[in-house]
């Protein structure tokens, strides 16, 4: 289902409406569309919080951090669209989907994460976007508002060692590569064997980068 916004004139903007003015919906949530780019692959990537401390701007910023660390740019996303068109693009920001949050929350988080990278993408910033899921719950929403083949990326920070996350990240990761069909995934944090071979499996291309809360090194062709 795609649907486009409509405007209402004289209402306050209590659910920053202006970010989706001219988005198309997926899903019966509706959640915002972000349209598949042309773009280079990333040299490195910048947590959103280190970005206002550097001045190489030959970066993307992603926000595979604490979701305090960015809860500004969702309650004032007009304060940094300057900032963030520095750079060479975003990766569609990270809520979290914690596996113990009302469900409800993390389709809002989903619906945010999607509403600010497409409202970025509408003010001419390239935008690759994030997907992030949790349990099976989550699996009929996490991939709204990407486009198949489309380059996606995702965060493996903290998922890679304890086996129960691990069981999450690679069921979760044929969910999304079986639906999407990837041309490209960007992984923050570290590939483990399982999904390397996935991604092999299907020829999808990985760009690997840190995370070890520096700036992020230069992409790794995986």
């Amino acid at each position: 289902m795609s649907l486009i916004n409509s405007t209402r004139n004289g209402c306050k903007d209590v659910f920053k409406a202006f970010l989706v003015e001219k988005a198309s919906y997926q899903g019966e949530l509706e959640i915002p569309i972000i349209e598949p780019q042309e773009f280079d692959e990333p040299k490195k990537l910048i947590l959103f919080s280190k970005s206002f401390r550097t001045d190489d701007y030959d970066q993307w910023i992603c926000f595979y951090e604490d979701d305090s660390s960015f809860e500004k740019l969702w309650n004032n996303p007009r304060k940094y669209l300057d900032h963030l068109k520095r750079f060479k693009g975003v990766i569609s920001p990270d809520f979290s989907l914690y596996r113990d949050m009302p469900l409800v929350m993390q389709q809002w988080n989903t619906y945010r994460g999607k509403a600010i990278g497409c409202w970025l993408q509408n003010n001419g910033i390239k935008v690759i976007p994030n997907i992030r899921w949790g349990d099976e719950r989550t699996y009929p929403f996490c991939c709204l508002g990407v486009i198949k083949h489309s380059p996606i990326a995702i965060g493996s920070h903290g998922c890679a060692k304890i086996n129960a996350e691990k069981k999450y990240l690679v069921e979760g990761l044929k969910l999304v590569v079986n639906e999407l069909a990837p041309s490209t995934i960007i992984v923050y944090g570290p590939v483990i064997d399982e999904v390397k071979n996935l991604c092999k499996s299907k020829n999808i291309n990985i760009l690997n980068y840190s995370s070890d809360w520096r700036n992020g090194r230069e992409g790794e062709k995986v």
